[in-house]
């Protein structure tokens, strides 16, 4: 797949803090997790960070948050969203939410498939092969979500599920419509997310595809990528880069679905030889 970005203005981009009314996130590295509360102070938490990373996860909780979440809630199974569940969900002793076709990789049964080492260039392409692709074990905690479009959660009113395969089979994205803030997981990212540990801090902000090495089904991508521009956002908060918001973020994100669609159709078209 063609290496695809739109530029962003820097003006876009906001606090991982403060990104929008309840909600909040954390960066572990080259990774987001999130927080969302309602109102009642009750939360979730979006996604679990990298190996090792459950007593800063925990510590963030501690100082921002007046109780423990939940739920956590999965994107996706991949290492860098879900290595810290099974040890927060048991300190928590809180369910653990994801799509049902993500159900093998998180319950010991299958590995998500070899990564492609030769997509995207970058630290993280070369790095690759031996990146932990599971399958890890939460069987005891997980509960599959209802796997329909614009189906939600107790614990998260006012927010819809969003189908995003492509990345992953079971990808999963969260759109709320009040102020139409969108949680994208790795469905694609504002950083080039190849390039995460060589160029992610000095990276002026992009939209960008989801991780190459990783991600199993281009043209399911795609489709996704044009489902979240569709909703028209004005906020997105990435797995992998920084937040933005602001009217400029829907323009931008209808630009970016149309220039990946360009460059897919590019890639599946015969080469001259």
């Amino acid at each position: 797949m063609a290496q695809t970005e739109v530029p962003v203005s820097k003006s876009l981009l906001v606090p991982i803090d403060d990104i929008a009314e309840g909600v909040r996130g954390l960066r572990i590295g080259f990774v987001n997790v999130f927080g969302v509360t309602r109102s009642d102070g009750s939360w979730t938490l979006i996604d679990a960070g990298v190996p090792f990373s459950a007593g800063l996860i925990r510590s963030w909780v501690d100082k921002h948050f007046s109780s423990a979440p939940s739920a956590i809630v999965l994107t996706h199974g991949h290492f860098d969203h879900v290595s810290a569940a099974s040890e927060l969900g048991d300190h928590w002793d809180v369910p653990i939410y994801a799509h049902p076709l993500e159900e093998p990789y998180l319950t010991g049964q299958k590995e998500y498939p070899p990564p492609n080492a030769g997509a995207g260039g970058g630290l993280m392409t070369l790095m690759s092969p031996i990146l932990p692709r599971g399958p890890v074990d939460l069987s005891k905690r997980l509960r599959l979500i209802d796997a329909s479009d614009n189906a939600s959660l107790a614990e998260m009113p006012g927010w819809k599920i969003v189908q995003t395969p492509g990345h992953t089979p079971g990808h999963i994205s969260f759109f709320r419509p009040s102020d139409k803030t969108l949680l994208v997981g790795d469905a694609f990212c504002t950083t080039k997310p190849e390039s995460f540990f060589d160029a992610a801090i000095a990276q002026p902000p992009e939209l960008h595809g989801p991780p190459a090495y990783f991600t199993s089904d281009w043209s399911a991508a795609l489709q996704s990528i044009r489902k979240l521009a569709a909703l028209h956002p004005l906020i997105l908060a990435p797995g992998h880069g920084k937040p933005l918001a602001g009217r400029e973020v829907e323009a931008k994100l209808a630009t970016f679905a149309k220039v990946f669609a360009r460059d897919a159709e590019n890639d599946a078209k015969p080469k001259a030889h």
